[in-house]
């Protein structure tokens, strides 16, 4: 696991289809990610600009979490991956719950379906309850938040790809994996410019 996580990012990606996230007492499997390359041409990319104290964790050791706030409201956790010292991360965007549903059920009362419980990269953090604390942590260690590998890897064959959700910059890029046919895989929505003032 460490090995896959100190190379590229969209192999790295990839790779993380069908592991296990533990934190906050469950564990999700992970249907869905997106790579983001960090300064190497990706404006996406928080750290596209270079270190800052939001994204320094960005720039390694890989294995560690990067976990910001969005939207004023909302938690999301990327796993580290590249080289030190060279910025890139894997948003975690969604997962299936496998262990702790009650946990899950408990911080999530108004979510009628299994499915939609961590589907997207905010219901996700929710459903493990996430949030700043787990910042830099180191994900393959003993931790409050546990990054381990797939029971069964996913087969090349049964991973999808297309462009990435939500961003601004580079939205076309098709750096979003997901499990097909996986129905806690969050909906699709492309990137609309907003319109221009007249």
């Amino acid at each position: 696991m460490a090995a896959l996580l100190a190379g590229p990012v969209v192999p790295a990606a990839r790779g993380l289809l069908g592991c296990l996230l533990s934190a906050g007492g469950a564990t999700v499997r992970i249907t869905e990610v997106e790579a983001y390359a960090g300064t190497a041409g990706d404006p996406a990319s928080h750290a596209h600009r270079g270190r800052t104290p939001r994204n320094a964790v960005m720039f390694g050791p890989a294995g560690h979490a990067y976990v910001y706030f969005t939207y004023g409201m909302h938690w999301c956790v990327n796993v580290v991956t590249g080289p030190d010292g060279e910025a890139s991360a894997v948003l975690l965007r969604a997962g299936e719950v496998v262990e702790g549903l009650d946990v899950v059920r408990a911080r999530r009362p108004a979510v009628r379906r299994d499915v939609d419980l961590a589907r997207g990269p905010a219901r996700l953090c929710a459903a493990l309850g996430i949030d700043r604390a787990a910042y830099g942590s180191y994900l393959l260690g003993d931790g409050p938040v546990r990054l381990r590998p797939a029971v069964q890897p996913v087969p090349e064959a049964a991973v999808a790809a297309g462009p990435r959700v939500g961003v601004t910059g580079a939205h076309d890029v098709p750096w979003r994996f997901w499990i097909a046919g996986d129905p806690t895989v969050s909906a699709y929505r492309r990137h609309v410019p907003r319109a221009a003032w007249r």
